[in-house]
């Protein structure tokens, strides 16, 4: 069971974080700001915009949190150097396996930099939105998110007034999304951070580079690409059409919250490898509909079985779950400025100190797990379910974090709001009115 001293222990860690953090804001106040930040991203509020965040960190005003989000000097770069030598004191592991996929931040309107109407994963479909591209790293220590880049279409680097309007700086060219996440693969292995795998889906796997930068530095890949693709002079596709049926395994690639990933997977090696390793095909089949097919390109140590390259395939999963948590409980989607690559740095931060995911406490998730019994899902004497980030910051919040503000300020902030959006309200109905009485005028000049 969780204790009360268990959470203190993890806001002792938060705390760990902030202090790691701290110098890259030069004065004392910037580094209260962070600290009181980061605090606030645990809050159970609505949203975690300025106005929110304020209010649950006890300020009389918005003024601070915007201050230190869009006009306090700091280096997000930095930060997120730190956040990575985090990773490797507390989840390095020479087994460890890079991540590379992206997820959309759908926008209303046409400022943000970067926004346009393109393709987002998250929805689905075309949307007016940004991208973010992410590096996530997974081990049997846990996963987080440890790097991001703002993808910037074509069209938005060949429009310098565009740019200009958003703060975007002069020297930014455009990259495309394997550009950009072979820049922070880089980084991550100057940084120190263990890993002998990459996987990532067809973007990624479709380039090149990426997997010749892997064999050069002596990495495993099992990295996703369309039907289309091409190895030598065949198309992936007509390379399983004669298997027999004994040449498919069923595998589970992970487990879900409603059971095991099951799918039925086939290896079919070719030339070409780094010395000691193999190079081969992967190819994963529904179950329910046979029809479906995805294919992976692999690089892996020799004698590497097949269940292995199945899991790291799988562990794409995890790392689009903590979009999903990084948008829910810290609102890594809910940023309005222009500067989306700078601001999501305290979210990512967020990520990695949250208890379920890297934790220097004492108690740690599998231990947690173990001890409730959640190890095994199927495990019928277990009374607990296992510890989830939602859960880790609903405890930190009301155990630690949250404050009984008096009436006084609940209601100097009733107040607050009701006179923004009074002012919000007489702004657009000026607009509106100034609009309608100048089409009036120039339908009579028409007459």
């Amino acid at each position: 069971m969780v204790t009360q001293a268990d959470v203190q222990g993890w806001a002792d860690g938060l705390d760990g974080v902030v202090d790691r953090i701290a110098p890259r804001f030069g004065r004392a106040e910037p580094r209260r700001r962070a600290r009181a930040y980061l605090r606030g991203l645990l809050a159970p509020v609505e949203r975690k915009n300025g106005w929110q965040l304020a209010e649950a960190v006890g300020d009389r005003t918005p003024d601070g949190v915007q201050d230190f989000l869009s006009r306090v000097q700091w280096d997000a770069d930095a930060v997120r150097d730190d956040l990575q030598a985090y990773v490797v004191q507390h989840l390095s592991d020479p087994d460890g396996v890079a991540v590379l996929d992206e997820t959309g931040f759908l926008k209303k309107g046409t400022k943000s930099a970067g926004v346009q109407r393109q393709y987002s994963g998250t929805a689905g479909r075309i949307e007016n939105c940004q991208i973010g591209v992410f590096l996530g790293y997974a081990s049997r220590h846990g996963q987080v998110l440890i790097d991001r880049a703002l993808y910037r279409p074509v069209d938005w680097s060949n429009d310098a007034d565009r740019r200009r309007e958003a703060h975007i700086p002069t020297d930014i060219a455009f990259a495309t999304k394997p550009t950009l996440g072979l820049a922070m693969l880089e980084r991550a292995r100057q940084a120190g951070i263990a890993f002998a795998w990459i996987t990532g889906d067809s973007v990624y796997g479709a380039d090149h580079r990426i997997r010749r930068w892997a064999e050069r530095h002596r990495r495993g890949y099992v990295l996703a690409v369309t039907s289309k693709q091409y190895r030598g002079q065949r198309p992936v596709t007509s390379w399983i059409k004669r298997l027999p049926r004994k040449a498919w395994q069923r595998l589970s690639a992970g487990d879900a919250a409603k059971g095991p990933r099951l799918s039925d997977w086939t290896y079919i090696p070719y030339s070409g490898a780094a010395p000691g390793f193999q190079c081969g095909l992967l190819v994963r089949r529904s179950i329910a509909k046979p029809s479906e097919l995805t294919f992976y390109l692999t690089h892996a140590p020799k004698d590497t079985a097949l269940a292995r390259l199945v899991q790291i395939a799988g562990l794409r999963w995890p790392i689009e779950s903590l979009f999903e948590q990084g948008k829910g409980e810290v609102g890594l989607d809910q940023y309005g400025q222009a500067a989306r690559d700078r601001l999501t740095a305290p979210g990512v931060a967020g990520t990695a100190t949250s208890p379920s995911q890297c934790s220097p406490s004492p108690i740690s998730p599998s231990s947690e797990r173990t001890r409730s019994g959640g190890g095994d899902p199927m495990n019928r004497a277990a009374e607990l379910w296992p510890l989830t980030v939602p859960e880790v910051r609903r405890l930190l919040w009301a155990l630690v974090s949250q404050r009984s503000p008096p009436p006084r300020t609940i209601l100097h902030w009733s107040a607050w709001r009701r006179k923004h959006q009074q002012r919000a309200r007489r702004a657009h109905w000026h607009r509106r009115t100034r609009a309608d009485s100048s089409g009036r005028r120039n339908m009579m000049f028409v007459r």
